[in-house]
């Protein structure tokens, strides 16, 4: 994962340091070429090297201060693909620690265009200028939501969280698979907890609110406005079980009354295949169970008008065709907010076979995982009849990628291992590329779209 600098950290230098000074007795330029100077007056060569630097430093000035904001935040997108070399040599639990430390600072670029209107949508009440998520795994402890959601997204997921901190299972345990663009994880729900979370998740959210405050009265009352309880895009909080736990019931029923006040929308997560024993929640009886006490947990609780956050469930994508049956009939029943399709395979498709990291344990995602979660998610939004929303998530790597899960149900889609090696530049690639294909296949919203090969 690449870690990458920001638009403050470059314009604000180069400005700072040149183009706030006049160019005639300017300090900054005497100071440059007298130090260039002590070192070269003696040659030609110096001399030559010296008018190249001020004429670099100049150039570049002059370069940030005119160009438009639109044309500097496109060419920070692309500067970001420089760095991901680099990152590949790290190992891959480092790459990722130093890239949400990147984010968590601002050190990564902000995205300042306005999305395709076409790519605009409501969910749940909640506008969303995308349907472009990050999958949960990616920031567990909530670090980074700003920086992440203004790479862009249209929502970002975080978490899983567990109710009391766990470290996970022992390292290494994520291996990467370059050629086949996936990657093997067995994290094991490595988690900060609760508590950790919730105070980064209201501090977000109190920030949030003094800006809507002291925006408000800039802003016409009739103007769409998306984004959630965090910032410029939806939040969602992902909710685990403790290992050792013997009450999983009790955990997510933790996770809610701790987090749901800060969430757009809630996760119960069943499908890790890195739990002992968390997939079989996913029966129709443990899971009927679990969400009827999951969502009492959540309606008990006090709610202003916009009513409590959603409530989707995340599935795995090994799973049965009576085994989907059962969890659409659950979904139908208690009339659930969404899916999530899917978590990452146990199994390892022939693309990955002849690769040796392929014999690790631990759950598969990336490519490899396209076609599996794509079907699971195009038989799933059969079998709710399109009734329920759905999270296409699982091998997205474009546009086309992106476009074929809605086609085959999703409502909105999540990327985590395509994000982990396109790094923020493909963010801005897939919505580009979905909006096209939306376009040249004659839709006027995404809504369209959503299902018709199904």
């Amino acid at each position: 994962m690449a870690a990458w600098f920001s638009r403050k950290l470059l314009k604000d230098v180069v400005l700072k340091r040149i183009v706030s000074r006049p160019l005639h007795g300017s300090r900054c330029y005497s100071s440059v070429a007298e130090n260039v100077s002590k070192i070269t007056h003696s040659s030609k060569k110096g001399r030559l090297l010296t008018g190249a630097t001020l004429g670099l430093v100049i150039a570049s000035g002059a370069y940030v201060s005119t160009v438009d904001e639109a044309t500097f935040c496109g060419w920070l997108f692309s500067a970001t693909k420089l760095v991901n070399p680099f990152f590949a040599l790290l190992d891959p639990e480092v790459a990722h620690r130093l890239a949400v430390s990147a984010a968590a600072r601002g050190w990564v670029p902000r995205e300042k265009r306005p999305d395709p209107s076409i790519l605009g949508l409501e969910v749940w009440g909640r506008k969303f200028s995308n349907p472009v998520g990050l999958a949960a795994g990616f920031d567990k402890n909530a670090e980074a939501v700003e920086g992440l959601l203004g790479l862009g997204f249209g929502f970002v997921e975080v978490g899983s969280v567990t109710p009391v901190p766990q470290d996970g299972n022992p390292k290494p345990r994520i291996f990467r698979l370059r050629t086949e663009g996936a990657i093997i994880n067995r994290c094991g729900f490595n988690s900060e907890g609760i508590v950790a979370v919730a105070k980064r998740l209201g501090a977000q959210h109190g920030k949030r609110k003094l800006d809507e405050t002291s925006s408000a009265s800039n802003s016409s009352s009739d103007e769409v406005k998306h984004g959630g309880k965090a910032g410029p895009g939806i939040l969602g909080v992902n909710l685990g079980k403790n290992k050792t736990s013997e009450d999983a019931g009790a955990d997510y029923v933790q996770g809610v009354h701790t987090l749901s006040q800060y969430a757009d929308y809630l996760v119960i997560n069943v499908s890790s295949p890195n739990t002992p024993g968390l997939r079989m929640l996913q029966g129709r009886k443990q899971l009927k169970d679990l969400v009827k006490k999951v969502q009492a947990a959540r309606d008990e609780m006090q709610w202003g008008e916009e009513g409590p956050p959603p409530l989707l469930v995340k599935i795995a994508p090994d799973l049965s065709k009576e085994d989907l049956e059962d969890i659409a009939a659950v979904a139908l029943a208690l009339r659930l907010d969404g899916l999530i399709i899917s978590n990452t395979t146990v199994s390892r498709p022939e693309a990955v076979s002849g690769n040796p990291v392929a014999a690790e344990t631990g759950g598969l995602s990336g490519k490899p995982l396209f076609d599996l979660s794509t079907n699971i998610l195009k038989e799933m939004y059969i079998l709710t009849r399109g009734k329920i929303p759905l999270i296409g998530c699982g091998g997205i790597a474009s546009g086309e990628d992106a476009y074929k899960k809605v086609r085959a149900g999703a409502t909105l889609v999540q990327l985590y291992t395509g994000f982990a090696y396109g790094g923020p530049a493909l963010i801005p690639q897939i919505k580009a590329e979905l909006a096209e294909r939306l376009e040249r296949d004659g839709f006027k919203s995404i809504l369209d779209a959503v299902g018709v090969d199904c």
